[in-house]
C-alpha cells in the first residue's frame, strides 16, 4: 500500500501554517467548545491527538496537563508544546498555582499558537495537590482568581482564551453554595468559561482513579449552575460515552466533553463532526479508513525518529466491539515495541480485521 504526504500532518514549529489550516473550521480566536475530548494524563499527547484529527476536524483538542515547571524549567519544554498544525483547535492545560509562573506560561503558549489556556483545578491525586495544584486549588477560590487574572492580562484581547476547569466540590466542600462561591469569585476575575467535572473530589483516600468512579455523578449540578450563571459559557464532563449521549447535555450546558471513552472507544467520534455542526465532509467510511488517514503521519514520524510504539498504542481501541479486535491489540502490543517496527505492523494488524465486520459494528 503506498501512502502518499498528508499535508495535514505537517512536522514544522512554525505557528502561522496552523491558521490558515483552522480558519475554515472557527472564526479567528473564538473556541468552539460544543464537544471537546478531555486532557488526559499519559493519553492526550501529540500522537493521540493526531490520530483524532483523524475521526474528527472540528472537536476541541486538550493536551496532557502540563506543570508550569516542566515550561519554564525543564530541558525540553518543546516536548509538550510542540504539535502539528492539524490538532487544531487546540487547548494547552497548565497545573500551577504561582501567578507568576502561570502569566510566563500563557504567554508561551500564546507564541506556540494555541486557542486556549486551561488551569487545572479538578487533578485530584496526592501528588499534584503536594504541588498545590489541581483540585486543592477548590479551597483557594480567591487564589484561582488572582492565577486566572495574571493569565489573561498577559496576553491581548486576540491572544488564548483562559478558562478553568474543576470539580463540583472536594471533600467536605461538597455544597452547591461552596461552588457557586467559587464559580462567582473566579468569574470576576474575568474569565467566562468553566468546564467542570460533575462530580466531587476526595483529596484523600481514595486514588485518581477510584475518584473517578466513586463519587457519584451530578450533571444536574452543572444545569443548575447554568441556569444561575446564565452569562458564563459552562461545559459538562464526567461520565459521557457518546456523542448521542452529549447532544442530550447540549442547551441545559454550552458544550460537553468526553474523557475516557474518546480514548478507549474512539470510534465514538467518528460522526461528532456531523451529529454536533452539521459538517459530514470530514466523516470517515469506516474504521479501516481511520488507520489509512493515519498511516502517512507514522511514516512520517518514523522518519523523525518517533518509534512506532508511541503511535500504535493509541489506536488500540479502534476496534472495540469488532471481530478480530482482540488480534488487532495483540498484533499491535507484541509487534509494534520491536525495533525498527514500521507501518508494515500497522497494515498487518490492519488486514486481522474482516472490513465488513467494522462496519457492521
Amino acid at each position: 500500500m503506498e501512502h502518499g504526504v498528508n499535508p495535514l500532518f505537517s512536522r514544522t514549529a512554525a505557528r502561522p501554517i496552523f491558521a490558515a489550516m483552522t480558519d475554515h473550521i472557527l472564526p479567528p480566536r473564538r473556541v468552539d467548545r460544543r464537544l471537546s475530548v478531555a486532557p488526559m494524563m499519559d493519553w492526550t499527547d501529540r500522537h493521540d491527538r493526531a490520530f483524532l484529527r483523524c475521526l474528527t476536524r472540528r472537536t476541541l483538542l486538550y493536551t496532557e496537563m502540563v506543570v508550569t515547571g516542566a515550561i519554564l524549567h525543564g530541558r525540553d519544554p518543546a516536548r509538550f508544546l510542540d504539535h502539528s498544525a492539524v490538532e487544531h483547535p487546540l487547548a494547552l492545560q497548565l497545573g500551577g498555582s504561582d501567578p507568576a509562573e502561570l502569566t510566563a506560561c500563557t504567554r508561551i503558549a500564546a507564541e506556540w499558537g494555541y486557542e486556549e489556556v486551561n488551569l487545572n483545578c479538578g487533578c485530584p491525586s496526592d501528588r499534584v495537590s503536594a504541588g498545590r495544584f489541581g483540585a486543592c486549588l477548590m479551597a483557594e477560590p480567591q487564589l484561582v482568581a488572582e492565577c486566572l487574572a495574571a493569565m489573561r492580562e498577559a496576553v491581548p484581547a486576540d491572544g488564548p482564551e483562559v478558562t478553568v476547569k474543576h470539580r463540583i466540590g472536594i471533600d467536605d466542600l461538597d455544597g452547591y453554595d461552596h461552588l457557586t462561591r467559587f464559580v462567582d469569585t473566579v468569574a470576576g476575575a474575568g474569565v467566562r468559561t468553566f468546564v467542570v467535572h460533575a462530580r466531587k473530589a476526595w483529596l484523600s483516600g481514595l486514588s485518581p482513579k477510584e475518584n473517578r468512579e466513586i463519587p457519584p455523578l451530578r450533571h444536574d449540578v452543572v444545569h443548575r449552575l447554568k441556569q444561575d450563571f446564565p452569562h458564563l459559557e459552562i461545559v459538562l464532563n464526567g461520565g459521557i460515552r457518546s456523542v448521542p449521549e452529549a447532544l442530550t447535555h447540549l442547551g441545559p450546558t454550552d458544550g460537553v466533553m468526553i474523557g475516557r471513552a474518546a480514548y478507549e472507544t474512539p470510534w465514538i467520534l467518528h460522526e461528532a463532526d456531523r451529529r454536533v455542526w452539521g459538517d459530514p465532509a470530514h466523516e470517515p467510511e469506516s474504521r479501516h479508513a481511520v488507520v489509512r488517514r493515519f498511516l502517512p503521519y507514522i511514516e512520517e514520524q518514523l522518519a523523525a525518529g518517533t518509534h512506532l510504539k508511541h503511535m500504535t498504542r493509541h489506536i488500540l481501541g479502534l476496534f472495540q466491539g469488532c471481530k478480530g479486535a482482540r488480534a488487532w491489540r495483540r498484533h499491535l502490543s507484541e509487534n509494534g515495541p520491536r525495533p525498527g517496527a514500521g507501518p508494515e505492523v500497522v497494515e498487518q494488524a490492519l488486514a486481522l480485521v474482516p472490513e465488513e465486520s467494522a462496519a457492521a459494528a
